[in-house]
């Protein structure tokens, strides 16, 4: 049924909920599957320039992206399955739309992905990247949350 599996990942236990469940996914429907990391480099570079290296700090988040895909791609690798994976980079757009964005140029036709299921004024001051995934996705969205 479903044959092409998009996952953003991050460096969350929520993130890694959703890694286990389309590793799930994926071996008993055969499908094909996409990690994506998503950062957004503009994030640094309204703040205080004079007082940060804001170059470096954009090659941070490029290589703490890189050891997550390589860590999740790794993880999927030793349960069977060869993903592929991209670094998606945004500069101040909504990370929900880079990756709704990239599921339809990869043809996904499922999306698994963590939540952290935020509510009252944490979700108000955190917003929720799955939400605006969920609510705008032209396919289904599998959301994974934690037990508590």
């Amino acid at each position: 049924m479903y044959k092409r599996i998009l996952v953003p990942v991050d460096n969350s236990a929520t993130s890694r909920a959703a890694l286990e469940e389309a590793k799930r996914f994926a071996k008993s429907e055969e499908a094909e599957v996409r990690l994506v990391h998503v950062i957004d480099l503009a994030q640094f570079a309204w703040s205080a320039n004079e007082f940060l290296d804001v170059p470096r700090l954009q090659a941070s988040l490029r290589e703490g992206g890189q050891a997550v895909l390589k860590e999740s791609t790794a993880a999927m690798q030793a349960a069977g399955i060869t993903p592929d994976s991209a670094m998606l980079e945004t500069w101040g757009g909504l990370m929900s739309e880079v990756i709704i964005e990239d599921a339809g140029k990869w043809n996904a036709d499922l999306i698994i992905m963590g939540t952290h299921g935020y509510g009252g004024l944490k979700h108000v001051l955190l917003g929720s990247v799955a939400e605006g995934v969920v609510r705008h996705a032209p396919v289904p969205v599998l959301l994974v949350r934690l037990k508590e």
